[in-house]
């Protein structure tokens, strides 16, 4: 004689299959904004610099034409076709208006 079948039932009580109750269990999308509303995402600054020092993790200490210093590390791009940086470097990076201390090296002039 075969052994009796295992459930997979854990001794819950049962679900029934097929959609949530209540509905076709999909709602309709949001209606759009009005168009005043639509907001644009800052647009990021971009500036010219000079590689001051490399650290560790794939960064970078910046100085800037206007005499400022910032942290910068490689855009994905650039980390993709292995563009290697060293001091001296002239580069064209992005900075988030928020936060002008950080920034994203995106091309090696």
């Amino acid at each position: 004689m075969p052994p009796p079948r295992r459930s997979n039932n854990r001794g819950g009580p049962r679900r029934p299959s097929g959609p949530p109750r209540g509905g076709s269990g999909r709602r309709p999308p949001p209606p759009p904004p009005p168009e005043e509303e639509l907001k644009q995402k800052e647009e990021a600054i971009e500036l010219d610099g000079v590689i001051s020092a490399v650290l560790a993790g794939t960064m970078f200490r910046v100085k800037l034409k206007n005499g400022h210093e910032v942290l910068a590390h490689i855009s994905g791009k650039m980390r993709k076709r292995f563009i290697r940086l060293v001091i001296g470097d002239n580069v064209k990076i992005e900075m988030s208006p928020y936060d002008m201390d950080k920034a994203r090296i995106v091309y090696r002039l």
